[in-house]
Formats: structure tokens, sequence, C-alpha cells
């Protein structure tokens, strides 16, 4: 067994688990786990601090 032999192998392997995660990741029961995932960005639990009116308060006085 040469050099060429172990990088086929490694090449085979690489692409097996390659379409392993690929069938993992479309599969129907990840489908509820990756949407509420993307969902995260969007999602805000608190609401923003400051607003348009509000200046932050740096301490230092004018």
């Amino acid at each position: 067994m040469d050099v060429n032999d172990l990088r086929s192998v490694v090449t085979v392997l690489s692409f097996v688990a390659f379409i392993g995660i690929v069938a993992w990741a479309w599969s129907g029961r990840r489908r509820a786990a990756f949407d509420a995932a993307a969902r995260l960005a969007l999602h805000d639990d608190e609401p923003a601090i400051g607003s348009a009116g509000d200046a932050p308060s740096t301490g230092a006085s004018k």
C-alpha cells in the first residue's frame, strides 16, 4: 500500500462523510430545529436599549 492508495481511501471516506452530513441536514426530522434556528436572528427577547430620542448617558456634563 503506497501513499496514493492512502490518499484514495481518505478521499472516499471524506466523500462518504460529506454525503452523510448532507443527508442529516436535509432529513425531515431536523426541519423544525433548523427552522427555529433560522428565526433566532429575527427574534428579540429584550427591547433595544435607548432609542432615537434618548441619548446615551456618558457621565460628563456640558
